[in-house]
């Protein structure tokens, strides 16, 4: 599917948005290689999806980011949100809203094969 906008012009919430539902299909499809109940799955999934794993990904990833990448990453990074959940400390929220607008662009940017290369850096170097 093709958006009609320019993933350039949107804002770093709407990148965010989708970014989260992008990243948390990385996890799920990378997860169903664990092959477990799907119980287990889900919390496996929780422990990795989360604003504290994803601040600790990125940490991963950021030496291999390209200009235009960080640039993204530092635009939802830096996007004012109105709170913070109580599991999470203030900048690993930010960190993580980054990380999720960085995938929503490369997404709706139709950069998937990047995407998948920055997931699987990601996905490699896990920490559980």
């Amino acid at each position: 599917m093709k958006i009609q906008s320019n993933p350039n012009l949107l804002s770093p919430s709407v990148l965010a948005f989708v970014g989260d539902a992008v990243y948390g299909l990385y996890v799920r499809t990378a997860l169903a290689d664990v092959n477990r109940p799907s119980g287990e799955l889900h919390r496996l999934s929780v422990k990795l999806v989360n604003a504290a794993a994803q601040a600790k990904s990125f940490g991963v990833i950021e030496p291999l980011l390209e200009e235009k990448e960080l640039a993204v990453f530092k635009r939802g990074r830096n996007f004012h949100t109105s709170s913070t959940p109580k599991s999470a400390t203030n900048s690993d929220y930010h960190t993580a809203t980054g990380l999720e607008c960085l995938f929503g662009w490369l997404y709706l940017s139709g950069k998937r094969q990047r995407a998948d290369e920055l997931f699987d850096i990601i996905w490699k170097n896990r920490v559980l």
